[in-house]
């Protein structure tokens, strides 16, 4: 249903917190909506009808045996089925007991894999309908843009910050996020390979759900910071950055001081907390926001160079 309930409409809820922690709740309303999609795995996974005329469904054994090796810690496996975990009713603070970012996976796997299902007969003897599969399968199936929705509209009621992109991913929702599909394009366009490697793998890691993830995208974003120094491989580090910081100013000694005094900052940070360097005396970055924080701080003055290059 997509229209908004009486106590929406006339702003008599409470917002919704946003978190990147799936509850149990949460957790089942994701699973029930992949299990609904399970048919449109089934030529990957075939049952196939009795008599030998076609596939009628998806084989859970065959189903379960590979997402033993594919998504090994997905809750359940280790008894043989998918499920959704118990909730504490007992407890005020859940438990995470199972493994959030293996469902992540799962839905991934939906989303990479399911293909649309071309006809469906029914038949009567068995009581069951007998599937078909294009012989040639899109790699953009209709089906999957249907799943995408079902999906981001679960992420978006329950407050999850999560998107099933486009390129069948997950990535993260980030509050105040400063990069934007435009920066990435921006990124796309520089022609120092090197330079253009570290910010794209930056991005990937800063987007990802995994928190491990985002910690390496700040180490990596700091590399781009060192290498974008040198751009100018013609001339020393020094003067290279000097270069750098008159382009963007446009000569303008108010904004060369401004911006060569972000750069010193952001080295500064990079030197004195444990990102690019892990000796005993880096200080250690102890609240997983902070990498948001030291990600979009770098990003805002990389974003802005790199439009003068």
């Amino acid at each position: 249903m997509d229209t908004m309930l009486f106590t929406e409409r006339n702003g008599m809820r409470s917002p919704i917190k946003s978190t990147e922690n799936i509850n149990s709740e949460m957790y089942g309303l994701l699973l029930d909506c992949c299990e609904k999609y399970q048919e449109n795995l089934a030529y990957k996974f075939p049952e196939f009808c009795p008599d030998g005329s076609g596939i009628c469904g998806m084989n859970i054994e065959k189903f379960i045996c590979n997402l033993i090796y594919d998504i090994p810690t997905l809750y359940g496996l280790n008894i043989g089925e998918i499920c959704k975990p118990q909730k504490n009713y007992f407890s005020n603070n859940e438990k995470l007991d199972y493994d959030q970012f293996a469902l992540l996976d799962y839905i991934e796997y939906f989303a990479q894999n399911i293909q649309d299902i071309v006809n469906r007969k029914w038949h009567d003897f068995f009581k069951h309908n007998e599937l078909q599969f294009k012989e040639d399968f899109d790699s953009n199936p209709k089906i999957f843009e249907e799943f995408q929705n079902e999906i981001n509209k679960i992420f978006t009621k329950t407050g999850l910050l999560y998107t099933l992109t486009n390129n069948k991913i997950i990535e993260r929702t980030i509050d105040n996020e400063v990069l934007t599909n435009g920066i990435v394009k921006q990124v796309e366009n520089i022609e120092e390979d090197g330079l253009k490697s570290l910010l794209q793998e930056a991005i990937k890691l800063h987007r990802s759900p995994k928190p491990e993830q985002n910690y390496t995208a700040v180490e990596k974003i700091w590399d781009a910071l060192e290498r974008l120094k040198t751009y100018n491989t013609n001339v020393n580090k020094k003067r290279s950055l000097e270069i750098i910081l008159n382009n963007v100013a446009h000569g303008d000694k108010v904004f060369i001081d401004l911006f060569d005094d972000e750069f010193q900052a952001l080295t500064k940070i990079g030197n004195n907390f444990r990102i690019r360097h892990h000796e005993t005396n880096k200080i250690n970055i102890t609240d997983n926001r902070y990498f948001d924080y030291f990600f979009n701080r770098c990003m805002s003055l990389i974003a802005l160079v790199i439009q003068y290059l």
